[in-house]
């Protein structure tokens, strides 16, 4: 099996969970079904159509910068006349009352992921191909939440998530003289090392058509370990400088 860096970046981030149209939130870290849905839409692939072969793809997510929990607060068709209020189920209208929908809608500000995908060498090798090529133009969990550059971090390689040991990370190092900082690590299975507590998530999707999305619930696991200070590159610049020198180096 073969695998994908990715790094998952930008002002704003939301990877639903449980949402509901009034409130939509968003989970800590990149979902199950957000990341398929991500490598799908680069394909092409529209909803509804068989989901069936990245059933063998895994995602292990490496929490660089966990961000900050933040939320919008929505209104539609307020103040709108009747004939342009939003419809309902029945395709009738909403009576002036009532007119008014709000929604909260919660996001992850200024995160940064590094995530790890595996898979088959086939799949990989599409999925490689689809990301440098996307059909339909990735995004953080919303459409409003555009991806930063650099996203593809590497082509198809044999060792990809031991990679996350090692890659810079894009936080500014700690004060003082530490050696080593605490990092999360999410996964499907227990690390060997490190403090680790499971984590519910309803992300495994079955069928995401617009009209009948369904999800599966899976369990992972978020490990926190202790890593080098040496690998916290800070931001801008400096950040992108270590990560060129990293890739160069290790020949990705």
């Amino acid at each position: 099996m073969t695998g994908l860096l990715l790094r998952l970046a930008g002002p704003m981030q939301s990877w639903g969970d449980h949402s509901t149209f009034s409130v939509r939130d968003t989970a800590t870290v990149p979902t199950r079904s957000a990341m398929i849905g991500l490598i799908a839409a680069a394909l092409g692939r529209r909803r509804g159509e068989s989901l069936h072969d990245f059933a063998a793809m895994g995602f292990t997510v490496r929490v660089d910068r966990p961000g900050t929990l933040m939320y919008d607060f929505h209104t539609v068709g307020g103040g709108l006349p009747a004939d342009r209020t939003v419809p309902t189920a029945e395709g009738k209208r909403r009576p002036s009352g009532a007119a008014t929908i709000v929604s909260r809608r919660f996001y992850l500000a200024d995160a940064v992921f590094t995530v790890a995908v595996t898979g088959p060498d086939d799949l990989i090798l599409r999925a490689h191909e689809a990301l440098t090529t996307p059909v339909w133009a990735p995004y953080l969990g919303r459409r409003s939440c555009p991806v930063e550059h650099p996203f593809l971090l590497t082509g198809p390689t044999s060792d990809t998530v031991d990679h996350l040991d090692h890659l810079p990370l894009h936080r500014r190092r700690p004060a003082g003289e530490n050696a080593t900082v605490t990092v999360d690590f999410v996964t499907e299975a227990p690390g060997d090392d490190g403090a680790a507590h499971r984590m519910t998530l309803n992300d495994v999707p079955v069928d995401l058509h617009p009209n009948r999305r369904r999800y599966l619930t899976r369990h992972v696991h978020v490990t926190t370990r202790t890593l080098p200070a040496d690998l916290c590159a800070g931001t801008g610049t400096d950040y992108l400088d270590a990560l060129d020198k990293y890739l160069q180096g290790a020949g990705t």
